[in-house]
C-alpha cells in the first residue's frame, strides 16, 4: 500500500496540494494507524495530515474519490503488500493467466494485474487527456490482450461449434476488459493528469491575446485571474514586520526608556506610513478593446483587500461612472450592459476626459493613481492635453495600458505619442499575464 499512499501524494502534488516530506511521512504513518478497512476514516484521517486550506481540503476530497475508486472490486494494492505469491508482479506473466481469469470471472485477479501492468508502464505518468487511449491499449497488451485476441481468432477460424462458443464468451469478456482498461486509465488522468492538464490550458491562456479569447474559455480565465488576485493580495496586504533597522527614533527611544534613567533598554525604529491604494479605472469598451476592460475590472474588484477605494468608468463617446453596477452585479455582465448604453459611438478622448473633469476631478489627490485602458485613437477628435497635463499634475501615477502594438502608437488618429509626455506608465497590455504585471506595479508603487 505504502507505493499506492505515494503515489496518491503525488498526484495531490500535481493538483497544487503541497505535501512536504515530512507530510507524506505522517501520512504513510496515519495510514498504517488507522488502516484501510474504513475507507472514510482513511479520508478524514489523511485530510488532517495533508490539507491545510479550504481549497486544499476541497481539492483533496476530489482526487481522494477518483483515485481509490474501485469497480466493486478490492484495492490489488492492498492484497500486494502481503500476498504471499506475489500476486501484482506475476497476474500477467503471459495470456494464459489473463485468459484463465477471463474465463473463471476473476474479478480480483484481473484489477490486480491491471495495476500491475499500468505500474510497470507507468500508467501514474498520464499528463494529457489525449493519452489515454493509446495507453489504456498498452496496459491492456502488457496484460496479455495482443494474445488473447489471438486466441479469439484462432477459434473462429476453427468453425466448430464449440469453438465459436467459446470464441464469443472471449470476445465478451475482452470488451468487458476494454471497458474496465478505460476507466481506470481515466481515473489515472483525472488523478493524475487533470491538473496538469489544467496549467498548461492556464499557462496558455495568460499569454494569449485577451481580444482572441473564445466563449468557452471564459470560465477557466475567471478561476485564473482570481488566483492572480489571491495572489496579489497575500503579496500586498500582510502587516510588514517591524524589524530592527533603518533609523532611530530619538524621542520615542527617550521616552520608552524613561524608567531606565535614559539607559536604551529598548530601542524604537521609525516606520515607513504605508499609504492605502486608491485608484480611479478608465476603461474605453469600443471594439476589441471591451475584452481587455472585463478582464482588468474583474482582476481589480477581486482585489478589494488591498484597493478599497476604486472607482469604475467607461467611455467610448462618452463617459460613465460604472462603480455601483459592478457592485451590483457580476462585472462580466456590466460590460455587456455597458456596451448597449454607450458602446457603439465614435470613441472620442477629449470628450472621456472633459467627462472625467466633470464628475471626478475633486476626488483625485497625490494618493490617486489612474489606470487609463484604451488603444488612445480618438477619431481625430480634440484630445484635450489640457486636461490630461493638468490630470498628470494632480494624482501619484497615471498608468496607460495599451492592447496595440507600440509600432502603431501615432499612426492614423491614435493620439499616443502626443499622450506620452503626460504618462507615468506607458505599457502594451493585451494579455491577462500582462495585466496582472501592471497591477502588481500599481500596488507596489503604494508598498
Amino acid at each position: 500500500m505504502e507505493k499506492t499512499l505515494t503515489s496518491f501524494i503525488r498526484a495531490l502534488r500535481a493538483a497544487e496540494v503541497p505535501v512536504s516530506i515530512g507530510e507524506s511521512v505522517d501520512a504513510l504513518k496515519t495510514a498504517a494507524f488507522v488502516g484501510y478497512g474504513d475507507r472514510q476514516l482513511l479520508k478524514d484521517s489523511l485530510a488532517t495530515v495533508v490539507a491545510k486550506s479550504v481549497e486544499e481540503k476541497e481539492t483533496f476530497d476530489h482526487i481522494f474519490d477518483v483515485y481509490f475508486a474501485r469497480d466493486d472490486t478490492p484495492p490489488a494494492a492492498e492484497q500486494s503488500d502481503t500476498s504471499p505469491e506475489g500476486g501484482t508482479s506475476e497476474a500477467s506473466e503471459d495470456a494464459s493467466d489473463l485468459i484463465d481469469m477471463l474465463q473463471s470471472n476473476d474479478a480480483l485477479g484481473v484489477a490486480m494485474a491491471m495495476e500491475a501492468a499500468a505500474q510497470r508502464i507507468n500508467v501514474q505518468e498520464i499528463r494529457f487527456s489525449t493519452q489515454r487511449g493509446i495507453l489504456t491499449r498498452r496496459m491492456l497488451e502488457e496484460m496479455g490482450l495482443r494474445d488473447l485476441e489471438q486466441r479469439i481468432f484462432d477459434l473462429r477460424r476453427e468453425g466448430t461449434g464449440e469453438a465459436d462458443e467459446e470464441a464469443e464468451a472471449l470476445d465478451g469478456a475482452r470488451s468487458e476488459l476494454l471497458a474496465q482498461g478505460r476507466s481506470f486509465v481515466d481515473r489515472q488522468f483525472r488523478a493524475h493528469g487533470e491538473a496538469a492538464t489544467e496549467r498548461f490550458m492556464e499557462d496558455y491562456l495568460t499569454r494569449s491575446r485577451l481580444s482572441d479569447l473564445d466563449r468557452h474559455d471564459m470560465i477557466r480565465m475567471r478561476r485564473l485571474i482570481r488566483r492572480m488576485a489571491k495572489r496579489l493580495a497575500a503579496k500586498y496586504s500582510r502587516r510588514k514586520k517591524a524589524y530592527n533597522q533603518g533609523k532611530l527614533d530619538i524621542r520615542k527611544t527617550m521616552r520608552a526608556n524613561a524608567a531606565y534613567d535614559g539607559v536604551p533598554f529598548e530601542t524604537v525604529w521609525r516606520r515607513q506610513r504605508r499609504e492605502r491604494a486608491k485608484v480611479i479605472a478608465i476603461c474605453d469598451v469600443s471594439g476589441s478593446v471591451a475584452a481587455f476592460a472585463q478582464f482588468l475590472l474583474m482582476l481589480l474588484y477581486s482585489l478589494t483587500e488591498v484597493i478599497p477605494d476604486i472607482r469604475s468608468f467607461a467611455f467610448s463617446n462618452r463617459l460613465i461612472e460604472i462603480s455601483d453596477d459592478i457592485d451590483a452585479l457580476d462585472v462580466e455582465e456590466v460590460i455587456p450592459k455597458v456596451l448597449k448604453d454607450i458602446g457603439f459611438g465614435s470613441t472620442d478622448y477629449g470628450r472621456a476626459f472633459a467627462d472625467l473633469e466633470e464628475q471626478a476631478w475633486d476626488d483625485v489627490d497625490r494618493r490617486t493613481t489612474v489606470i487609463m485602458l484604451g488603444d488612445g485613437r480618438s477619431n481625430y477628435g480634440d484630445p484635450r492635453l489640457d486636461l490630461v497635463k493638468e490630470l498628470s499634475g494632480r494624482i501619484k501615477r497615471f498608468v496607460w495600458l495599451n492592447p496595440e502594438a507600440e509600432t502603431l502608437w501615432g499612426t492614423g488618429d491614435s493620439e499616443m505619442l502626443r499622450f506620452r509626455p503626460y504618462i507615468h506608465v506607458l505599457r502594451r497590455c493585451n494579455t491577462v499575464k500582462d495585466l496582472e504585471m501592471a497591477v502588481d506595479d500599481i500596488l507596489r508603487s503604494y508598498a
